[in-house]
């Protein structure tokens, strides 16, 4: 008998975050595998349409309302999956809030909410889901943070502060999931191309914006694509039992500079093969 029995072809999937960006990708990426997925986030038009588009790809996919910041929220979003797809395999918790604002300007109740969502929220997602994965002994956990966890960003005291927390929340599960079969990851991407901070004041971004760059956080000008970050949440959780990603930084590459004033190509060159003069 292996030492680990292998995961299952179709693993049901819940994917927080996904009227947008890269919850979005992910639910497209794991359906796109053969996964069926529920999505859920507070703009459940957009999950709608999402799980539409991805039925009508040919995968199976169920829409549910979620609303992190309520428990009653949760267990309706985590009693629906689990009733329209079975037992929950893999959870992938991307949901999150944004806000800019100094630690002297941001409010105590600013800063809650922002805890309430991104990090107590991520326990009321887990406290519903994880324990069914514990008694099967097998599953996966993935969570979406950010780089400003690992490089923390002036200005956005409240969104660093959740990051910081939840990282330290997951290495702590980590260890207590550890000889149960479920996996716990962290995807933690760097500047990615989401609708995140879209919402703020035009002046409020051109000032958080100058202000890391002033502290040397917009070397270059490249951003990951969501669905890039959707493919490493995918390969995380497609990795074969008995290997643990417990930690899986993103980054997007610099743009390549010229050499000599020619841009350096991509890989080999194709082979030149002049025709005979005739």
């Amino acid at each position: 008998m292996p030492r680990f029995p292998p995961n299952p072809e179709r693993r049901p999937a819940v994917v927080t975050g996904a009227s947008s960006g890269i919850g979005r990708a992910v639910a497209v990426a794991l359906a796109g595998a053969g996964h069926p997925v529920v999505v859920g986030a507070r703009r459940s038009d957009q999950c709608e349409d999402l799980a539409a588009s991805i039925r009508d790809g040919g995968g199976q996919a169920l829409a549910h309302p979620l609303d992190l910041a309520d428990q009653s929220s949760v267990d309706a979003f985590a009693s629906a999956a689990t009733e329209a797809l079975g037992e929950i395999e893999i959870v992938v918790s991307n949901a999150g809030r944004s806000t800019a604002g100094s630690v002297l300007d941001t409010s105590p109740d600013e800063l809650h909410a922002t805890l309430d969502v991104n990090v107590e929220g991520t326990h009321r997602l887990v406290r519903s889901l994880v324990p069914a994965m514990v008694g099967r002994r097998r599953g996966d956990i993935v969570f979406v943070t950010s780089d400003v966890a690992e490089r923390p960003r002036p200005t956005m005291a409240a969104y660093v502060t959740s990051k910081w927390g939840l990282e330290g929340y997951v290495r702590s599960l980590q260890m207590e999931l550890e000889g149960s079969g479920v996996r716990a990851s962290i995807v933690r991407p760097g500047p990615t191309l989401t609708g995140m901070g879209m919402d703020w004041d035009p002046g409020v971004t051109a000032t958080v914006i100058d202000t890391w760059a002033r502290w040397g956080f917009a070397r270059h000008s490249s951003f990951m694509r969501p669905a890039a970050v959707a493919e490493a949440v995918l390969a995380v959780v497609s990795l074969p039992r008995g290997i643990h990603a417990t930690t899986l930084e993103l980054q997007p590459e610099a743009p390549i500079e010229p050499i000599d004033g020619a841009i350096e190509p991509i890989g080999p060159a194709e082979p030149q093969v002049e025709e005979e003069s005739r």
